[in-house]
């Protein structure tokens, strides 16, 4: 079963091509997602390698947590379960609810 890892701390120039290349020569990858602004298209700073197996998983998080790509010290982990997302309240006014006299 694929194990998803959560890789942080990248450099905005870093690609997903940079992260398949580095991540493969641990084990094999299902996939690679840099996660980015949607007004800017800019990098985030932290995207998710999916790995084929937990032990190549387990290998990617011991050789690759603290290495050093384009610069930057990267994190390494496993990744949580996404969390829900409501859509009460997203975008919309301010104040909470503060009254006016």
């Amino acid at each position: 079963m694929a194990k998803k890892l959560y890789v942080g701390n990248l450099s905005y120039t870093t690609t997903e091509d940079a992260l398949m290349k580095l991540f493969s020569a641990v084990g094999k990858v299902e996939s690679v997602n840099i996660i980015t602004d949607r007004m800017s298209e800019r990098s985030k700073g932290f995207g998710f390698v999916e790995m084929e197996t937990e032990a190549a998983a387990q290998a990617a998080i011991s050789q690759l947590n603290g290495s050093t790509v384009d610069d930057r010290q990267i994190t390494v982990a496993e990744a949580r379960p996404q969390r829900e997302r409501s859509e009460r309240g997203r975008g919309y006014g301010g104040g909470g609810g503060r009254r006016r006299y």
